[in-house]
């Protein structure tokens, strides 16, 4: 059982600069950038991290309602690990409080799927977290599908989202940022029975 009264850690995963912003990649970073307009603040950049980071508080006002640091490294994906531990450590929340929310290509596109701990599918954000302070965190994992025909992973994930899923993106965005905030007000089990659609 986590502490109630620990902040939560929830991370986008992304790779920073506009030439990545609009790839299947930066779901992550999408999701924060969502959450952060429903906080009602902006990002700052961090003074212990190579992070952009906004503290604030998710949920209905009062003593439910759950403090929270959203955080988008500014490292490359594969080296998202550093920012999220000094992140953790500067702000003391537990490891079972870090939530990383990233693409994951064994969903189909518009799925989610919420787990605590497990491995890392490939996906190198996570497998640099995980090195850096072992697997026991929260993953919002948002479904992006296989890359089509031959294309290989790397250049499918560092693409842009299709027109098709751009259709789309805007509802997808916005219920993984619902599934954000149900798992931080609500618990695991409540918000997966909602959202592991």
């Amino acid at each position: 059982m986590s502490d109630t009264n620990a902040p939560w850690l929830i991370v986008g995963l992304g790779n920073p600069g506009p030439a990545y912003a609009a790839n299947r990649h930066n779901i992550g970073f999408m999701v924060a950038d969502l959450l952060a307009e429903r906080i009602g603040g902006s990002f700052k950049r961090a003074q212990k991290a190579q992070a952009q980071v906004l503290e604030g508080r998710i949920g209905a006002p009062g003593p439910s309602s759950r403090r929270v640091v959203l955080a988008k490294p500014m490292s490359y994906m594969n080296l998202s690990g550093g920012p999220v531990t000094a992140l953790r450590d500067f702000y003391k929340v537990p490891t079972a409080n870090v939530v990383a929310v990233h693409d994951e290509l064994d969903i189909d596109y518009g799925t989610l799927r919420l787990k605590l701990g497990g491995g890392d599918n490939g996906h190198n954000g996570l497998k640099s977290m995980t090195k850096a302070m072992g697997p026991d965190y929260h993953r919002v994992r948002c479904g992006i599908g296989r890359p089509p025909g031959r294309m290989q992973v790397a250049d499918f994930v560092l693409k842009d989202f299709s027109s098709a899923e751009r259709k789309e993106l805007d509802w997808f965005v916005d219920r993984a940022a619902d599934a954000v905030e149900s798992l931080v007000a609500d618990g695991l089990e409540r918000a997966q029975s909602t959202y592991n659609s």
